[in-house]
């Protein structure tokens, strides 16, 4: 019988340290080739023009199988709701029947943190201490979250283009981590001089520029996920040591990518490798302290996979999980 998880079972089922290590299998897992995953298909909705994506993957190694639906609508945050919803259908490998369904939202938001912590883990500089935050909502309070566990941060800056929504964050967050949290003025005045730097918008243009970047430090791009929208200048992303989750999807969807190549800022080539590919002991490693590096996220389906089948296996074992007939 299928079983219903909710965000609340997720939660309490799985933590950012394990979202943490099993990303950081799943990525290598995927640049092996040992898992199926095609391209997401992206459907555009309505006037406002939201987005619905289905995501499907299989890994064989752990018997997991499945799908995410997301949906992507700015205009929720003015009705004071998610802009992001998504559910997570499992399926046996077995039969095909249904294992399960996992909501999705809280897996998407503590997985893309989770990625970028294995990023920062493998690309930034060792003693990197100031975190830079751009953007308050929710990615930035899971990027907080789970860089914390890969570094130790002494400061933390945030910035956002509403200034109260930056102070409900420093208010919220600053119980979770022994860092110094604060509201940087402007977006400049936040990354200037940070060690990593969390790109986590809904900006179409960029929002942080080469210039403002000082040497050595490493950035998580995780918001413009769509070939027409971009979060950094053509400049920041030529300077830098460049890894992606995923070439074939970076090269399709990745605005910070695809427009400055359409720019001639750089080419295809640029892209030094996927995220997994450096886990696994491949690829270019950090050369200096002084050498700028940038993953660029989009997010994957065998990332949502990964999580939502150890949910759902931890769940089978502790009995949790509502049983439910179609």
């Amino acid at each position: 019988m299928p079983i219903l998880l909710s965000e609340a079972d997720v939660k309490a089922l799985v933590r950012m340290d394990d979202l943490i290590e099993s990303m950081e299998a799943a990525l290598s897992e995927f640049s092996a080739r040992e898992v199926s995953q095609p391209l997401r298909t992206v459907l555009q909705v309505g006037p406002q023009k939201s987005f619905f994506g289905v995501m499907p993957a299989a890994m064989p190694s752990r018997g997991a199988l499945g799908a995410k639906l997301v949906t992507v609508y700015a205009s929720n945050l003015e009705r004071g709701l998610p802009s992001h919803f998504a559910t997570i259908v499992l399926l046996d490998p077995e039969t095909g029947g249904l294992q399960a369904l996992v909501d999705g939202r809280y897996i998407t938001e503590a997985r893309t943190a989770a990625v970028s912590a294995v990023s920062v883990k493998h690309l930034a500089k060792k003693d990197a201490g100031v975190l830079a935050l751009i953007g308050s909502g929710v990615q930035a309070r899971s990027h907080l979250e789970a860089i914390d566990r890969v570094r130790s941060l002494g400061e933390v800056r945030v910035w956002s283009r509403t200034a109260e929504h930056c102070d409900t964050f420093v208010k919220e967050m600053e119980p979770h981590t022994s860092a110094e949290l604060h509201r940087a003025p402007s977006a400049e005045e936040a990354v200037r001089g940070a060690d990593i730097v969390v790109l986590a918008t809904a900006a179409r243009e960029p929002v942080v520029r080469n210039d403002w970047i000082g040497d050595g430090a490493h950035i998580c791009a995780v918001g413009a996920c769509r070939p027409d929208q971009r979060e950094m200048d053509a400049a920041l992303v030529a300077r830098s040591l460049l890894y992606v989750d995923s070439r074939e999807g970076a090269l399709a969807e990745a605005g910070d990518i695809v427009l400055a190549i359409r720019d001639g800022a750089i080419t295809a080539s640029h892209i030094s490798g996927e995220l997994g590919e450096l886990v696994a002991g491949k690829g270019a490693q950090r050369e200096s302290d002084r050498q700028v590096t940038v993953f660029k996220s989009l997010g994957m389906a065998v990332e949502d996979v990964a999580a939502a089948h150890l949910a759902f296996t931890r769940a089978t074992l502790a009995g949790r999980g509502t049983v439910f007939t179609l």
